[in-house]
């Protein structure tokens, strides 16, 4: 077994990317602090094709240099947007009849290896800030709360971790559905 070299691995340029089909999943982060963790959501979000992200709130916008440090670029080929309001997001999203998964602990959850995409159905998660979560009101928007499994004596996981392990779970439902 041999490690593939970078010039092997068939990577789209920026402009490529632009034109692949995106699996129908927005990202929406909700006052998150941390640049590295947005820049990390860039890069993860890339890697499985998401259609776009929306910083809201607090959440810092490209281009900075602590985003770039984590996103290697990725803030070039995904396609983001600012809002001020994430209630308002998640509302006029709504409106376009987008299913809003609110990735929360909370009452009445769905197991994140439990909850199933629906065929032509587009999704926004919300990921929340790293001290508080998502709003509580944003929560009380969302279809769905999907909650990632934790059997640890820790009751969260670090926002990228969270980014990563829910968009490559309904990156193969999405994509390698029976």
């Amino acid at each position: 077994m041999r490690k593939l070299k970078n010039s092997e691995l068939g990577r789209p340029t920026v402009e490529e990317f632009k034109e692949v089909t995106k699996i129908p999943l927005i990202v929406v982060l909700d006052n998150i602090r941390s640049l590295n963790n947005i820049g990390s959501v860039f890069r993860t979000s890339d890697a499985f094709i998401i259609e776009k992200i929306y910083l809201c709130g607090i959440t810092a916008k490209p281009p900075h240099k602590d985003i770039h440090k984590t996103a290697l670029g990725a803030t070039e080929s995904v396609d983001w947007e600012y809002e001020v309001d994430t209630l308002d997001l998640v509302e006029r999203l709504k409106g376009k009849n987008v299913k809003i998964l609110a990735i929360e602990q909370a009452e009445n959850s769905t197991m994140l290896q439990d909850f199933m995409v629906e065929p032509n159905q587009k999704y926004a998660v919300v990921f929340g800030n790293e001290v508080k979560g998502v709003q509580q009101k944003v929560v009380s928007a969302s279809d769905f709360c999907v909650e990632i499994p934790q059997l640890g004596t820790k009751h969260s996981l670090n926002i990228s971790v969270s980014v990563g392990v829910v968009l490559w779970d309904l990156f193969k439902k999405f994509r390698f559905r029976q």
